[in-house]
C-alpha cells in the first residue's frame, strides 16, 4: 500500500502546522487507548464467542485504531507512508522481526496486521492509556526472563503471529541497529517462519532521547519493507541451542546492516 507523496521545499513545509498536528497524533493517541480501555473493549468483551474470538475482536479493534491513527498522520501531512509486501504479514506461527527506529514503528506493523501479538515495553502494562489494551489484547511484556521467551514461543506454536523488535529499544540516531538473541531464541524455540521487515524514516524523527515536538523541517516518509522469508530451521539442524540463536541472531543482524544500508 503507497500513500501518495508531496513535493516539499525547506521550511516551506507547513512547519507550525505539523507541529500542531504532531502533538494533537500524541493527544489522540492517548485518548484512542482510553477509549479502548473503558469503552470500545468492554463492549467487544460483551458479544458471545469464545476466549479465542474475544481475542480477535480485540487484536482487530487496536488495529484498526492504528490505521487510523496512521491515516490521520498522513491527512494532515505529519508523514508520508509507504509499505512494500503487507499481504505477506499476519500469517499462522510467522515471527515478523523489525528494526526500530522511531517511537510509532509498532503503530505501523500491527495496521497492517489484523490478529497480531507484540512483545512490547513492559511499562505499558502500567501506563493508563496502554494497559487496557495491552491485557485485553494479551501482549507480551518484555521483561528479559526465559519465561517470556518460552511464551512468546509458545504463542507461535499456537499459531499466532507475533511481532518483536530485536533491538529492545529504539535505535541510537547515528549508530547501526544492535540485535539482541531474544528473537533469535524465540524463533528457534516456536516460529515456522522469520519475516523481516526494514523500517526507513526519513529524516529522522521520534527516535530515542528526542521530544515530540522536535519534528524535521519536512514531513518525514516512512517505508516499510517486507523481506524474504527465513526458514529458522536451517539455523538448528546441527547445533545446541546457544549456537544457533547466535547463528540466526548474526543473520538477522548482517541482514539488516545490509538492507538499511541501500537507498
Amino acid at each position: 500500500m503507497e500513500l501518495a507523496t508531496h513535493p516539499v521545499n525547506f521550511r516551506r513545509d507547513f512547519w507550525a502546522w505539523r507541529l500542531l498536528a504532531t502533538g494533537a497524533s500524541f493527544v489522540l493517541f492517548g485518548l484512542g487507548g482510553l477509549l479502548l480501555r473503558v469503552l470500545i473493549l468492554p463492549l467487544l468483551g460483551c458479544l458471545p464467542g469464545t476466549a479465542l474470538e474475544q481475542r480477535r475482536r480485540a487484536r482487530a479493534a487496536i488495529s484498526r485504531a492504528f490505521w487510523l491513527h496512521v491515516q490521520f498522520m498522513y491527512r494532515t501531512r505529519v508523514l508520508d507512508f509507504v509499505i512494500d509486501g503487507a499481504d505477506r504479514l499476519g500469517r499462522p506461527g510467522q515471527l515478523v522481526v523489525a528494526n526500530h527506529p522511531s517511537l510509532i514503528d509498532v503503530v505501523f506493523l500491527i495496521s497492517q496486521i489484523r490478529d497480531a501479538n507484540c512483545v512490547v515495553k513492559q511499562g505499558l502494562f502500567d501506563n493508563p492509556c496502554t494497559r487496557g489494551p495491552v491485557r485485553t489484547a494479551q501482549y507480551i511484556g518484555n521483561d528479559g526472563s526465559m519465561e517470556m521467551l518460552e511464551r512468546a514461543a509458545d504463542v507461535l506454536r499456537e499459531g499466532q503471529c507475533l511481532i518483536v523488535f530485536p533491538e529492545g529499544t529504539r535505535t541510537v540516531p547515528g549508530r547501526p541497529p544492535q540485535f539482541h538473541r531474544g528473537a533469535a531464541a524465540i524463533a528457534l524455540r516456536g516460529a515456522r517462519t522469520v519475516t523481516p521487515v526494514f523500517i526507513d524514516i526519513d529524516p529522522p524523527t521520534l527516535t530515542k532521547g528526542t521530544p515530540w515536538y522536535r519534528i524535521p523541517h519536512c514531513r518525514f516518509r516512512a517505508r516499510l519493507r517486507v523481506g524474504t522469508d527465513i526458514d529458522p530451521a536451517l539455523f538448528n539442524a546441527d547445533a545446541p541451542m546457544p549456537i544457533a540463536s547466535r547463528r540466526l541472531n548474526d543473520h538477522l543482524h548482517q541482514l539488516f546492516l545490509r538492507e538499511l544500508a541501500t537507498p
